[in-house]
């Protein structure tokens, strides 16, 4: 798992039908001192994250787990957000 924090959303009216219903918000991965860290992405949100949010993100095979019952073997997700963080205690 990773975190990032939401900067933005991407609208894509053309996309693969797994796509289709699914928010798709540009993340800033961070460290855990909130320090951008590698380069910007877009993740699928699965929990109604919101722009300015600190999020947890999974990739690769964990991304695709999150995809919709019929959908998951044809899924092209390869990053997700699967939770809101509340606070960093360190």
């Amino acid at each position: 798992m990773y975190m990032a924090k939401v900067v933005g959303s991407v609208v894509a009216t053309q996309k693969d039908d797994s796509l289709i219903g699914r928010k798709l918000m540009i993340v800033q991965p961070i460290d855990s001192d909130r320090k951008p860290i590698r380069t910007e992405e877009v993740a699928a949100d699965t929990v109604g994250a919101g722009v300015g949010e600190l999020v947890l993100l999974v990739r690769g095979a964990g991304a695709r787990k999150t995809q919709r019952e019929g959908v998951r073997n044809k899924d092209v997700v390869d990053s997700a957000i699967v939770g809101i963080i509340d606070r960093f205690d360190k």
